[in-house]
């Protein structure tokens, strides 16, 4: 499977990276999808392209791969099409997430049935989607930051705190 993410299209009314910097949203994006892009989306193979001139790479660093493409003077649509082509045309099945209903329809008419069109809330930090959601597995504290033992220290001051506010 090929996942090939809308990059601007995602990070630009993320709650999580929408006032970042256009740097910061590339790197944050990145840096979910690597952490969590099995879980967001599935296996397969994750494309993510964004309007601009910066150079493309992978991007692998504590994580899933994921490559990186700029549309290099042309548009992030035209870039999303083109990279999808070769895919199609081996008979691979591609997913696209965006929410443009332009490009949407770009994509579908250029690969049919071998292309689903997933929105971009999809990956949003916010949109507690996967293992989370179904109450399966839940983050370890310590990504959040949360020292080894915090929650138990947490609920022990929440009853301490209630406690006082109720005789008081």
């Amino acid at each position: 499977m090929l996942y090939v993410v809308d990059g601007y299209n995602v990070t630009k009314s993320d709650p999580a990276t929408r006032d970042l910097s256009l740097e910061e949203q590339r790197d944050a994006l990145a840096a979910r999808l690597r952490a969590r892009g099995r879980e967001l989306l599935g296996a397969g193979r994750i494309v993510v392209v964004f309007d601009g001139e910066s150079g493309a790479g992978l991007s692998s660093a504590g994580g899933a791969p994921v490559e990186v493409r700029f549309s290099r003077g042309g548009s992030a649509d035209d870039a999303i099409v083109d990279a999808i082509a070769g895919s199609v045309a081996r008979g691979q099945a591609v997913r696209v997430i965006t929410s443009d209903s332009g490009l949407a329809a770009r994509v579908k008419d250029h690969g049919g049935a071998r292309v689903e069109v997933l929105g971009r809330e999809t990956l949003f930090d916010a949109a507690g989607r996967g293992r989370a959601r179904t109450g399966k597995t839940r983050y370890p504290a310590s990504s959040a930051g949360i020292p080894r033992g915090g929650n138990a220290i947490t609920a022990e001051l929440k009853k301490l705190w209630l406690s006082n506010e109720c005789e008081e």
